[in-house]
């Protein structure tokens, strides 16, 4: 069976729509028998630590019941600025059951970055653990805002996670917050979308469950699964596509804080991991890093990779160096997360990104005429299903320049569906630049380097890396004098020093003017070709030492 076709030239996933029952994302993900009561749930990799799934379910509750003690109530919204440790998802689904939405922070962020998002959030808790406590401490200063700092771990003068439990701890038999799925908003993760600074999504929880049950059709996962969690929980793909789809499988999850190419292997071979989703620099490390051939990897049986593009030959040879098929999903965090995935039950096809999932239409869309296009056809990808997003938090303008009126997502994504229904993502019409599988804007980057008093104008554009998939490099126009290499190494500090490493770039390079419409929108592919064709010489810099490896 392949992906139908209408005379619409509509494509719909040859699965069927999935059915989710009238419940939040907490009760929806550990509704298991009272026989996996005992069954690990999440394991801490580094330490062992475990908590079962009766053991998660009885925090979660217990977290719901504490915050909402201490006056956390339906709306309201949590930040965690945390690795990835159990309590994060502890605390992640006990605030969605006390009626609350949640914030995942990038925890690389500057305390002027987690403050701006703090704000437009409108969180009134944050939780994070001690070593990260001087930084949200100093995003709370940047942005004068009253909110409650939670750490796991030694408070230091905050509020204690333990305390939250404790307070959570009498009253099991009190009744739950009623959820309703369809309005009650469980997500507030941020993204760039399509064009633009980071935006609140606006998530339901019946946009999540959705989102899992569709992709759990093509996982196919079970409570024999073991999932190595090495993608952030902050990022949909670790939140949804790995946490998500193993909780409500019932698999065990084993959590890594940060990923260590040694401290990962290890933890596959050590918990003998069938199932793990990555980024395309992991996938990279996997196929050619010399310590894998020093682990046991046979346990596995998928290794995903998803938030950014995975060339086929890598592709093919990373599964033929771990002996384990290699796939890839596509998607996006205006849609909770996958939009395309994997069969793991069909033999994976090299560089596509997958099917549809169930109950997801597509069109490929002429970004000129705005014509339908068929089968084998590139043009811009448009989606559609239950799973997408109920807007952008305070920006009506830009939820509708996102989803149109009939509903339709307008991905920004060159892509083509071959006639097998496998959709293969070639290029991208939005400017968005991934690093590691995490966004960057690139007006975000150029608003920074022009504050620097030698900075008369900048642009921002994606140059390859082989192991981050793409990196920003600088485009910039001197203010007076001619520029020098000295010049150019305290711009980069400049905006190293304002940014999260993954937003710095690493190269410089000077020009007389930048590209520009009529309409004033820089031109930034006249720059990406002067680039490709080698006419954009980096400047000789020292590259300062915070910024990215």
């Amino acid at each position: 069976m392949t992906a139908t076709r209408t005379d619409d030239r509509t494509f719909r996933s040859r699965w069927p729509a999935v059915e989710v029952p009238d419940v939040g994302v907490a009760e929806f993900l550990l509704d298991h028998p009272a026989a996996r009561a005992d069954a690990p749930a999440v394991i801490d990799g580094p330490s062992g630590r475990t908590l079962t799934y009766g053991d998660l379910r009885r925090d979660v509750r217990r977290c719901a019941r504490g915050l909402a003690r201490g006056g956390f109530g339906r709306g309201d919204v949590l930040a965690i600025v945390a690795p990835n440790v159990p309590e994060w998802l502890v605390a992640c689904y006990g605030a969605m059951a006390a009626g609350g939405i949640v914030s995942g922070i990038n925890p690389l962020y500057t305390a002027e970055e987690i403050a701006a998002q703090l704000r437009d959030a409108g969180a009134r808790r944050v939780l994070t653990i001690a070593p990260f406590l001087p930084l949200v401490r100093a995003a709370r200063e940047a942005g004068g805002l009253p909110v409650e700092i939670v750490v796991l771990g030694d408070a230091d003068g905050e509020t204690a996670w333990a305390d939250v439990l404790a307070a959570g701890a009498a009253g099991d038999d009190e009744p739950p917050v009623t959820i309703d799925p369809d309005r009650d908003l469980a997500l507030l993760p941020y993204s760039s979308g399509t064009t633009g600074v980071a935006k609140g999504v606006m998530l339901t929880h019946r946009a999540i469950t959705t989102n899992i049950a569709q992709m759990q059709v093509g996982l196919g996962q079970t409570a024999d699964d073991r999932v190595l969690a090495v993608a952030p929980f902050f990022h949909a793909v670790g939140l949804n596509v790995v946490a998500g789809v193993a909780l409500r499988s019932g698999s065990t999850l084993v959590t890594l804080p940060r990923f260590d190419p040694e401290a990962y292997l290890g933890l596959i071979e050590a918990h003998r991991i069938t199932v793990t989703v990555v980024v395309p620099p992991i996938v990279l490390m996997m196929a050619r890093h010399p310590a894998v051939d020093r682990f046991d990897l046979s346990s596995l049986r998928l290794l995903g990779c998803g938030a950014a593009p995975l060339s086929a030959d890598l592709q093919q040879e990373c599964a033929a160096r771990v002996g384990c098929p290699v796939g890839q999903g596509y998607g996006m965090t205006e849609a909770v997360a996958a939009i395309t995935l994997v069969d793991a039950a069909r033999p994976i096809t090299p560089g596509s990104c997958g099917e549809l999932v169930p109950g997801v239409e597509a069109r490929i869309v002429d970004p000129v005429t705005g014509e339908d296009l068929p089968a084998d056809v590139t043009g811009e990808l448009w989606v559609r299903g239950p799973q997408l997003m109920a807007g952008y938090l305070g920006n009506p303008a830009a939820t509708a320049a996102t989803i149109d009126d009939d509903g339709w997502l307008h991905t920004g994504d060159l892509a083509r569906i071959d006639t097998a229904g496998h959709v293969y993502v070639d290029d991208r019409l939005k400017e968005l630049i991934k690093v590691k599988g995490m966004q960057v804007a690139p007006a975000e980057v150029e608003a920074v380097l022009r504050t620097h008093p030698a900075v008369a104008d900048a642009a921002v554009i994606p140059v390859p890396d082989e192991r981050a998939g793409e990196r920003p490099k600088a485009v910039v126009v001197a203010a007076g004098g001619a520029p020098d290499d000295t010049a150019a190494a305290e711009i980069l500090a400049h905006v190293a020093a304002r940014l999260a490493p993954h937003k710095c770039p690493r190269e410089l390079a000077f020009v007389d003017a930048i590209p520009v419409s009529p309409s004033g929108k820089i031109l930034r592919r006249l720059l990406v070709a002067q680039e490709r064709a080698g006419a954009l010489a980096a400047a000789e810099t020292t590259r300062p030492a915070t910024a990215p490896a």
